[in-house]
């Protein structure tokens, strides 16, 4: 199972068609429990899709591309929403256009396209739901969605998880929750390596 651009296409169009209609709300209030309010948690999506896209196509071993995507200080909501929607689209187009063997680091294990396509998912689910909380909003991505970033990202947690929804397996795994005998993590981690490297 494995993480793609149209995973992308749809974490970014569940996550964008549930914000939409809050951006004529209060968008410094704070995101979930972050703490960044939701108008910084929309530009940090831009600024990490962005990234991804770009480790993808520069394939720095060992750091990050040096650059930083910032939203104007002047960005209506709707505006700094439409920077992370930016940069979705720049990350799925990138992913469609990467040869599986490209490689690129990240500090959570040197990834491939596919890895970066589940990080973008994972940054776009979980921040969107943190903004869409902030908001008074619901956020309910497909499951099925859930289901391939779980088995890319976390998979012994997707093991382990298994007979648990998807989405709150997810939300657990990056500690925004807890589940029934599982208290919520204070400390996380993904597998951003492809599987056997």
């Amino acid at each position: 199972m494995t993480v793609t651009a149209a995973d992308l296409d749809t974490a970014l169009s569940s996550v964008v068609s549930t914000l939409r209609p809050g951006t004529g709300k209060d968008w410094s209030v704070p995101a979930g429990r972050l703490e960044w309010d939701c108008w910084h948690t929309a530009q940090h999506l831009g600024d990490a899709l962005m990234s991804y896209a770009a480790q993808i196509v520069i394939q720095p071993g060992d750091r990050f591309v040096c650059f930083a995507v910032n939203a104007y200080p002047t960005a209506t909501p709707e505006q700094v929403l439409e920077c992370a929607d930016a940069g979705g689209r720049m990350l799925a187009a990138t992913v469609r256009t990467a040869t599986p063997q490209v490689r690129a680091f990240h500090p959570m294990g040197r990834s491939d396209p596919a890895g970066f396509a589940g990080m973008g998912c994972v940054e776009l689910l979980v921040h969107g739901e943190d903004i869409a909380l902030g908001l008074g909003l619901s956020l309910e991505p497909p499951r099925e969605l859930c289901e391939r970033v779980l088995a890319r990202l976390f998979p012994a947690a997707a093991r382990d998880l298994a007979g648990t929804d998807p989405w709150a397996a997810l939300r657990w795994c990056t500690g925004r929750i807890e589940l029934p005998g599982r208290p919520r993590l204070a400390e996380w981690r993904w597998s951003g390596a492809p599987p056997g490297e």
